[in-house]
């Protein structure tokens, strides 16, 4: 036996640093990323009890190297809530990492990183953790949750889900492209991003635009800018608008990880000119409440304007042409000082005008009783509730519309929803009109507005009202006319004056009729009605949402 034991100490001692190696694990936090480890191959101990619902990890098999080491363990089954050794290979970094749910975890997807690591059992089970838990940015959180959520939970007053357009075409070249990611990164971090405050997410406009990462992706400065870092230059044609509609249409989306009532912002990033145009784009933007900014680095030189498809590309682009959504950088050296100011400007949610709000985003219809019980100093009361109430709407060519209709027996349209598209012109329109006088046939004038005045905007963005005034009864049916406006999607409130019978008031209105039926007994008595009205066709248009 004695020579058997002194042949087992040799081999033993003849690999020392292989025992050490396989027998010694290093601590790590909860959310000890890839990029926090030192070495290419260690063995690690995952602690128990980790938040799985606040792991971020990236990828599936090979994940990116900003994942949590411990996450990716849970996620490929080496280990399970309760902590343990997990073996970790560091890997190069690769293109389109998947999002794949697995064991309690939704990965994300990231579309590329510089490096990458994988996870699997360690071979020895005689295994010893000594150390300190590995240094990381994001501490554990397991005992004190609220410390961290208040931490990351970003800028509140300046809620916004934002996505930088980045010119990656040869206007630019490499080095400015790198500058402009050094821009896009200090205006990220002044933004605040953080869980209840801005989101942003990157695309990189070229010969095809390309989603470098989502809005869902990260939601910390500092793994932000780790993403921007790793953009590549792509290079190509600058087609901007191509990448502006793709981004428009493409990448606002739940599961993108768009929220619900929060300003949706595009800003693009154009050095030089565009190579394609950018008005459709511009439209299609609008179209879908997004709040085009351009920032615009290097201007065409007269001698280059020959060669610019469209020299208006910006005021075409731009949420609305009023100064506000444009922005220029003479050069991208020195450029510290506009970070802020562009910030302000990304933080003013007054301004975000072609956000989709119930005071921008609904036609209204007016159908007006001109009959000869009105009498005309009534009708001017009624001209002037129909004023104060689009006063209250953003009247613009991508806002809201107003409409109004007079009738009688006949019936007259004052203006269209496209007659006019400033709130000025509208208001002098509603001054302009002219008493008729004459019977009571509310219902064809239902049939008459449903037909001519909604019909040609039925399938467009904006959610159709029809406010119906009237003094008096009608000479003919109204239920069956006012069903077939439900029924075309036009929400209908009617407001009775005088002698109208309630009766017919409410087989106008839509449900719950009783908020949607008006009665005052005086013409001066609309004055009252009107923040009434208002605060409805508000309520309507957020239930639509829901």
């Amino acid at each position: 036996m004695a020579p058997v034991l002194l042949f087992l100490g040799v081999v033993f001692l003849a690999s020392p640093a292989k025992a050490e190696e396989s027998s010694v694990l290093s601590a790590v936090s909860c959310f000890t990323r890839g990029l926090d480890l030192r070495k290419n191959n260690i063995d690690v101990l995952c602690p128990s009890d980790c938040p799985i619902w606040q792991f971020q990890v990236y990828g599936n098999v090979a994940y990116a190297s900003l994942s949590s080491v411990c996450g990716a363990a849970v996620h490929r089954g080496v280990i399970t809530s309760k902590g343990g050794p997990v073996r970790v290979q560091i890997l190069p970094g690769q293109e389109n990492y998947l999002a794949i749910y697995a064991n309690g975890i939704q990965s994300q997807a990231l579309a590329r990183w510089s490096s990458s690591f994988s996870v699997s059992r360690p071979q020895s089970a005689a295994l010893e953790a000594v150390g300190r838990p590995i240094s990381t940015a994001r501490p554990p959180t397991g005992k004190r949750p609220k410390k961290t959520v208040e931490k990351k939970s970003g800028n509140k007053d300046c809620k916004a889900d934002i996505a930088f357009l980045i010119d990656g075409s040869y206007n630019i070249g490499q080095r400015r492209f790198n500058l402009q990611k050094n821009f896009v990164g200090k205006v990220a971090v002044m933004l605040g991003i953080g869980s209840e405050g801005p989101h942003v997410g990157v695309v990189q406009a070229s010969e095809h635009p390309k989603t470098e990462f989502y809005l869902k992706n990260f939601t910390a400065s500092k793994d932000v800018l780790f993403a921007i870092k790793e953009i590549g230059f792509k290079g190509g044609n600058s087609n901007t608008g191509k990448a502006l509609k793709h981004t428009a249409q493409r990448f606002f989306t739940a599961e993108n990880g768009v929220r619900k009532g929060i300003p949706k912002v595009i800003v693009v990033f154009i050095d030089g000119w565009p190579s394609d145009n950018l008005e459709e784009a511009g439209i299609v933007a609008r179209e879908f409440g997004i709040n085009v900014f351009i920032v615009s680095i290097a201007k065409p030189t007269p001698e280059e304007l020959g060669m610019v498809q469209d020299i208006g590309f910006v005021e075409k682009a731009v949420c609305q042409n009023n100064g506000f959504f444009s922005y220029n950088i003479p050069t991208w050296f020195g450029t510290t000082k506009y970070v802020k100011p562009l910030v302000q400007k990304l933080c003013a949610h007054e301004q975000m005008l072609c956000s989709k709000t119930c005071y921008n985003s609904v036609n209204i219809a007016f159908l007006i009783d001109g009959s000869s019980s009105v009498g005309d100093s009534n009708f001017r009361l009624m001209l002037e509730f129909i004023s104060n109430v689009a006063k209250s709407f953003e009247i613009t060519d991508i806002g809201a519309k107003i409409a109004a209709v007079q009738f009688t027996y006949d019936q007259r349209t004052e203006f269209s929803f496209t007659d006019y598209v400033t709130k000025e012109r509208v208001l002098s329109a509603v001054r302009g009109i002219r008493y008729m006088s004459g019977g009571t046939a509310t219902g064809e004038a239902i049939t008459y507005t449903t037909r001519n005045v909604f019909g040609p905007v039925r399938d467009g963005a904006n959610k159709n009202f029809l406010v119906i005034l009237t003094d008096g009864q009608s000479y003919d049916d109204v239920r069956g006319p006012a069903v077939s406006a439900h029924k075309a999607g036009i929400t209908t409130f009617s407001i009775g004056i005088a002698w109208a019978p309630l009766e017919d008031l409410k087989d106008m209105a839509s449900e719950p009729r009783e908020t949607h039926t008006f009665f005052t007994r005086e013409f001066m008595g609309l004055e009252q009605l009107v923040p009434d009205v208002v605060r409805g066709i508000c309520r309507d248009f957020l239930d639509s949402k829901q």
